[in-house]
């Protein structure tokens, strides 16, 4: 019996070390092998020199991609454009567009202003924004993004869509910020959630070798506007809230408190520009006013007024705001001493105008000089460029000028 127990016992040893062997195998070929990483597809994100800074010739150039609604590539056909125009028009012509006006104005920032993907158009939202942004990467320009109300209509929700485009090559876009001061949180203070993912703001310094090297000039904020709410049972458009409003305000407030440089006119306060997708409700009042540009579709807006134009008045230092989200406005208007100006839809995928160019800003920031060399921010300039045959330069307008001294 002994003999016959442990001939038994031998053949179950056998089997389970057999089992064992089987399920190491199985798993080192259909799972370990699966995830290891191979060094030629390590990838490391590319960054851009840091920080922004204004050129030798005391320039900053930004220029604006509003609503490129990419798709797919090749695979996704235009919207509105004439037989005439194109023989075949898909994306790569939002993408052809965009190079041109790289190699002409040759940017030293972009920013892209939301609906960079159209979500409904595509199965994979990051290889599309891979493709959305790949100019920018290519040529390693710094660039920034905020979302629109549509990137998040695929396979990607709002917050992974940041948190990508935080990781992609000359990216300086962020999440969010902390919104408080680190050193702040170290004595005990409270973290506030801020609403929304792409709250963030850039400062651009003085040109390099000028006494302003080390300081910012010019602010930049970014802001996300939302997708869509329903407010007291009604369906709108997303708007800023409260706590982002609070966290620009304690930002806005930081920077002004900033240590004047001597060589800085007393008083005065450094420019900042925002950018964000959605135009506020205020936005409509500027077809009764003179405007530079066309206003030729109602403006889609939010039915809840946050604030956000009472906001930017009372911090004084934003002087222009860029949006996109309605692609055949393009005009710049004038609220309350502050320029609100539309990029006009860059994509052939996004809804547009037969025989209407698709287009994009440039804005153009020029430092004062003095007899120490450069000095603070003096102009503010813009202008569109068409996708025509020429790339023409259309509607140049000056947004700011500082108030000569007296």
């Amino acid at each position: 019996m002994e003999s016959i127990s442990a001939k038994w016992n031998w053949k179950h040893s056998l089997l389970y070390i057999t089992l064992i062997y089987a399920i190491i195998f199985f798993v080192d070929k259909q799972i370990l092998q699966k995830l290891q990483i191979s060094h030629d597809k390590i990838h490391l994100k590319k960054y851009p020199d840091l920080p922004l800074r204004f050129r030798y010739d005391g320039t900053f150039k930004i220029l604006q991609v509003a609503d490129m609604h990419y798709g797919m590539g090749k695979v996704t056909r235009c919207r509105d454009v004439t037989a005439t125009e194109f023989k075949y028009c898909s994306d790569l012509n939002t993408t052809r567009f965009l190079k041109r006006i790289i190699e002409a104005e040759k940017p030293d920032f972009i920013a892209f202003t939301g609906d960079n993907i159209f979500g409904s158009s595509t199965t994979d939202a990051a290889e599309s924004m891979i493709q959305a942004f790949g100019p920018a990467m290519e040529l390693g320009l710094p660039w920034a993004a905020v979302l629109g109300n549509h990137d998040q209509e695929s396979t990607m929700d709002r917050e992974e869509l940041m948190y990508f485009i935080s990781l992609m090559d000359y990216s300086v876009a962020q999440v969010n910020p902390p919104a408080e001061d680190p050193s702040n949180l170290a004595k005990g203070g409270v973290m506030e959630k801020i609403d929304g993912f792409g709250n963030y703001d850039m400062r651009v310094y003085g040109p390099p070798g000028s006494h302003l090297a080390n300081s910012s000039i010019l602010n930049l904020f970014f802001l996300d506007s939302g997708d869509r709410e329903t407010v007291r049972g009604v369906r709108t458009y997303g708007y800023i809230k409260e706590s982002q409003l609070h966290w620009l305000h304690r930002v806005s407030e930081a920077l002004q408190g900033q240590k004047q440089d001597s060589n800085r006119k007393v008083g005065a306060q450094l420019p900042g520009l925002a950018f964000f997708h959605i135009p506020i409700p205020e936005t409509p009042q500027l077809y009764y006013q003179n405007i530079v540009g066309q206003f030729q579709e109602a403006v889609a807006c939010s039915r809840v007024n946050s604030g956000v134009l009472q906001t930017l008045v009372s911090l004084g230092d934003i002087k222009a705001v860029f949006v996109g989200h309605d692609h055949t406005n393009d005009f710049c208007g004038n609220l309350n001493g502050i320029w609100f100006c539309y990029g006009g839809g860059i994509g052939y995928h996004g809804y547009g105008k037969a025989g209407w160019p698709r287009r994009a800003r440039i804005i153009l920031a020029e430092a004062g000089k003095g007899e120490n060399g450069w000095m603070e921010v003096e102009m503010i300039k813009t202008w569109k460029r068409l996708d025509d045959q020429r790339l023409s330069k259309i509607d140049e307008q000056v947004l700011w000028e500082m108030c000569p001294s007296r």
